[in-house]
C-alpha cells in the first residue's frame, strides 16, 4: 500500500504520507505496483517540491556541527560518540559507543 511505502523516503512519516496522499487524490490503500506513470510522476513532483530529502539530511547535520563548534553539552557528546540524550553508559549504549574493546588474555 502507498500509505506505507511513502514513510521509507528520509523525512516522511505516516502523517505526511496521509497528507501526500489526499493532496495526489490517491487512494491510501492503492498498491505501489498498481500506481500509474501519471500518479507517480505527480507523486515525485510533490515530494520533490516540498518533502526534499537532501536539505533535511544536510539541516540535521548543520545543526550537530552548530552545536559542535559551541562546546555545549549535546556538541561534545556528538562529537565523542556517546548517547547523547541523558542514556546511561554503565551498561548499554553499544549501539552508540560500537563494540565492546576486550582486555588482552594473560598467557
Amino acid at each position: 500500500m502507498v500509505l506505507y511505502a511513502l514513510p521509507y523516503i528520509y523525512g516522511i512519516g505516516l502523517t505526511s504520507a496521509r497528507e501526500i496522499l489526499s493532496r495526489t487524490d490517491i487512494p491510501p490503500e492503492k498498491k505501489t505496483d498498481e500506481l500509474t506513470e501519471d500518479e507517480v510522476a505527480v507523486l515525485r513532483k510533490l515530494i520533490d517540491a516540498e518533502y526534499v530529502e537532501g536539505a533535511l539530511r544536510a539541516e540535521i547535520a548543520m545543526n550537530r556541527k552548530r552545536l559542535m563548534d559551541i562546546s555545549c553539552y549535546r556538541g561534545l557528546r556528538h562529537r565523542r560518540g556517546l548517547p547523547v540524550r541523558g542514556q546511561r553508559t554503565h551498561t548499554n549504549a553499544r549501539t552508540r559507543k560500537g563494540p565492546r574493546i576486550g582486555h588482552m588474555k594473560k598467557r
